[in-house]
């Protein structure tokens, strides 16, 4: 015999899965739209809580928002902290001018992850291109854009 839970969990998934999809796919792309989905209902349908909710849809539409949030500050968290790293080993490095270091933030992720690959690492355009899967134009399009924005914050 079923557990008549299974089967209100599973009827659950296959009639909200598809719009939450969708809902998700504005929130945090294509990519992680499915992944963020299924957390939601994998917490939902283990909670204790979810067989007295009287209004399912809506308890699910809150839980994928809420599992947004949680993944958009764990990925703040995570980039927080490998900046804290980054600035640490720039700093042991005396030829980094800290100022230019405090301003990387004002270049867009892409911007960032060129020049610090670029003068950091000391790679060629060539070598920066293969390590993060853009044309070598795009890194030095992305270089030139950075540099700029770093001389027009930076007053030099």
């Amino acid at each position: 015999m079923e557990d008549p839970l299974l089967v209100s969990n599973e009827e659950a998934y296959k009639k909200y899965a598809d719009e939450l999809v969708r809902f998700a796919t504005g929130l945090v792309g294509p990519n992680d739209a499915a992944d963020v989905v299924a957390e939601a209902f994998v917490r939902v349908l283990g909670s204790g809580s979810w067989p007295d909710v009287e209004r399912p849809r809506s308890y699910l539409y809150r839980t994928v928002v809420n599992e947004v949030r949680m993944r958009h500050r764990s990925t703040m968290r995570r980039r927080a902290r490998e900046m804290r790293a980054a600035d640490r080993e720039a700093m042991e490095d005396r030829s980094v001018r800290p100022e230019v270091l405090e301003n990387l933030g004002v270049l867009s992720a892409r911007q960032r992850a060129v020049v610090v690959l670029t003068y950091w690492e000391d790679l060629a355009p060539r070598e920066v291109a293969d390590r993060i899967g853009i044309s070598e134009g795009s890194v030095r399009r992305h270089l030139a854009r950075a540099r700029a924005k770093l001389r027009e914050v930076l007053d030099v």
